[in-house]
Parts: C-alpha cells; sequence; structure tokens
C-alpha cells in the first residue's frame, strides 16, 4: 500500500517492517556489495569534491587512487550518479576496522570534526531509497539479503524501519514530515487493532 505523506509517496512497509541495522553481523556490507555506488545528489557530489582533502587521510589507498584518477562518482547504468567504487565493489570511501568491518571515512571524518557534512542521504537512509519524480519523491523499503540481521534485530526490538531512520528522514525532509509518519503509523495501529 502507497501512502502519501507531504509531497512523498511511501510505501506501507516502512511502518510494517522492522528494522535495526545490526554492524556487528553484516559488517557494512551495503557499502561492499551490489551493482553500483551510493546514489547522490549534484550539491552532494559538489560537497564530497571539496572536501576530498580532508577526508583523504581515513581512505584505502585504492580509495584515494580511485577518486584521483576518476573523481567522487560516475554514472551507472541508468545514467543516475553514484558514488565512485573500487575495482566494481567496495565504495572508494570505505575503509575497514580490524575485524573488517567496513566504516564511511566521510563519517569518521564528521564524527572526527574535520568536517560538517556526515555522508551521503542516500547512505544514511538505507534501507530506504528514496527516487525523486518531477512531482513527488517516492520512499521505499528496499529488502536485501545482507540485511537479514537487521530485519531480525528490528523484530526483536519492535523497531519499525521509519522510526530506527528517523535522523536521516528529519535531516533529509525535516521534522514536520517525521512527524506526519508517526501519525500516519497510529492510524494504521489502531486499522490494525480494529480488524
Amino acid at each position: 500500500m502507497l501512502i502519501e505523506v507531504d509531497d512523498k509517496i511511501v510505501t506501507d512497509e516502512i511502518f510494517e517492517r522492522k528494522f535495526v541495522c545490526d554492524l556487528s553481523k553484516c559488517k557494512g556490507a551495503c557499502c561492499v556489495e551490489g551493482d553500483d555506488g551510493a546514489p547522490v545528489t549534484q550539491e552532494e557530489i559538489k560537497i564530497m569534491e571539496d572536501i576530498f582533502p580532508k577526508v583523504k587521510p581515513y581512505m584505502t589507498k585504492e580509495g584515494i587512487e580511485k577518486v584521483e584518477k576518476d573523481g567522487v562518482s560516475y554514472l551507472d547504468r541508468f545514467n543516475e550518479p553514484v558514488t565512485s567504487l573500487v575495482e566494481g565493489g567496495a565504495c572508494a570511501f570505505v575503509a575497514y576496522d580490524p575485524d573488517g568491518t567496513t566504516k564511511c571515512t566521510i563519517e569518521q571524518a564528521y564524527r572526527n570534526g574535520d568536517v560538517d557534512w556526515k555522508k551521503p542521504i542516500s547512505c544514511e537512509l538505507y534501507p530506504i531509497r528514496a527516487k525523486k519524480y518531477e512531482s513527488f519523491t517516492a520512499l521505499n523499503y528496499e529488502e536485501i539479503d545482507i540485511c537479514k540481521p537487521g530485519c531480525v534485530l528490528g523484530e526483536t526490538l519492535n523497531i519499525p524501519v521509519y522510526q530506527f531512520l528517523k535522523e536521516p528522514l528529519i535531516r533529509a525532509y525535516g521534522d514536520d514530515f517525521f512527524k506526519g509518519l508517526k501519525e500516519v503509523d497510529k492510524e494504521l495501529q489502531k486499522h490494525n487493532e480494529e480488524n
């Protein structure tokens, strides 16, 4: 079921499905696996280009070489801009902990106060995928195998996808939009209790 909230069309799955990222289990596989990099806007590309010198110390040698050679982004098979990948796999902005867990180097630089931008919003919103159309934005839940541990943890903690992603949803669309999601959730719960 699709639900309209402001100028967004959201799938009911973001209310019904439970999710809490379980980094200890997935090791950040979403930053490594997949056909393409993370979707980015032209504004985000400019930011990434500007902050690259400050993020560079956190990056892998391969990531730095990729960005210096080909830039921070490329156009995917749908002609949409996405983050550059190292050898068609990991995002160029990924580094690894000793246990193999991926970390976003942009976010590391942000947390250390070196930059004032956290990361592309598509990364922060995942597993919600946003697609902008002429008159609305569609928000869909994307289910992939590597996120199964997050689904299990979400079910255990009983946290809906949209609640887990409160901070990035507010960052992307504002507090009023998130309040609208909470109202929809209340109505859906009320409807389910009555049926």
